[in-house]
């Protein structure tokens, strides 16, 4: 979680990047996005099914009064939803049944209402009637982290949500979204993903096709669970332990083929991204040993997002990884691919 602290700072000769501890070699942003009004926090991508060209990176401003944006390619304010008490973390779910129309939408948890808010897309429209409240019965409530998972073979969709504190196992839920008499209802699944203590978990990522979910327990490492609850809830994996300055953060998985590709988790307050593969280590798909470190021009980056589907400008993809500054980045999945390479 970030902790921005003011200071003016006179150090003579040093550049505004690197007092920022931004690296001179860090990879460039093609677009910087118009800053919303607070705190930028987590984004996810939109990729729009008929015309590529009009997807949309949509992202919280996290604040009380704060809100969801929804940006173009060229990192415009094309719409946004302003009030809201608190959003953290969105994600996209694709295809939902609601009544008798077919809907994208945008999910994304509300601390202050301890709720999850729900709009169609491309527009932004609330579906959810204000809220639909999550970690019902919980002392410690407070939603952060949230990732959709599908499933590829039965197209249900489950959400999965984490929170500011919770128990030592058990700390993430995981809902099933249902269509009620065309309106959006949560269905506990299973309570499930342990707990250091330490400090929270807000990142969460899902590999649809692989069917796991990564969570990131700050301040211990990379947690790896299976998506599907029929599987159980056997922690898989933890990795990337005494890999990070501070927090590991923001999760995102691009996918180079069938299995395989890479798994990039923020190390916030390095100002660089730790890239594992996706496919783990031969003979043993858990092992995600580090292989390379990623500088970028992000400071204190919460959270990001990846796709590797062609867009104008991006060709290979684009990365999403937002900044302290109120703004979102967009990179060229080329650029980060060089030093990941280079970096093995």
């Amino acid at each position: 979680m970030r902790k921005v602290i003011f200071a003016f700072l006179l150090i003579a000769g040093c550049k505004p990047a690197q007092r920022a501890g931004i690296s001179p070699d860090a990879v460039k942003p093609v677009v910087v996005t118009e800053r919303t009004t607070f705190d930028t926090d987590d984004p996810a991508i939109w990729i729009n099914p008929t015309d590529p060209a009009k997807s949309l990176v949509i992202g919280t401003d996290k604040e009380t009064g704060g809100g969801l944006y929804a940006f173009d390619l060229k990192g415009k304010i094309v719409r946004k939803v302003v009030g809201l008490q608190r959003p953290n973390n969105v994600d996209v779910a694709y295809g939902f049944r609601l009544g008798s129309a077919v809907l994208d939408l945008a999910i994304c948890t509300e601390r202050g209402t301890n709720s999850l808010r729900f709009y169609s897309l491309p527009r932004l429209v609330e579906i959810d009637n204000g809220g639909i409240p999550v970690f019902e019965g919980e002392t410690e409530r407070q939603p952060m982290g949230i990732a959709v998972y599908t499933d590829p073979v039965s197209k249900t969709i489950y959400v999965i949500v984490g929170r500011k504190s919770g128990p030592a196992d058990g700390y993430l839920w995981q809902y099933k979204l249902i269509d009620e008499n065309g309106k959006p209802i949560l269905q506990l699944v299973r309570r499930f993903g342990r707990y250091s203590g330490k400090k929270e978990i807000e990142a969460i990522a899902v590999d649809n096709e692989l069917g796991f979910i990564y969570f990131s327990d700050e301040q211990t490492g990379i947690r790896k669970y299976h998506a599907d609850p029929a599987k159980g809830n056997e922690e898989l994996a933890v990795f990337g332990q005494g890999q990070y300055r501070e927090d590991n953060e923001g999760i995102s998985i691009y996918k180079t083929g069938a299995g395989e590709g890479y798994l990039l988790v923020s190390d916030q307050s390095a100002n660089t991204f730790n890239v594992y593969p996706r496919e783990g280590a031969k003979g043993n798909p858990n092992l995600h040993e580090r292989i390379a470190i990623v500088p970028v021009s992000t400071r204190q980056s919460d959270g990001s997002d990846v796709t590797n589907v062609p867009l104008p400008g991006f060709t290979r993809g684009i990365f999403v990884a937002m900044s302290d500054d109120r703004t979102f980045q967009y990179y060229d999945w080329n650029d980060l691919e060089i030093r990941i390479k280079a970096g093995r």
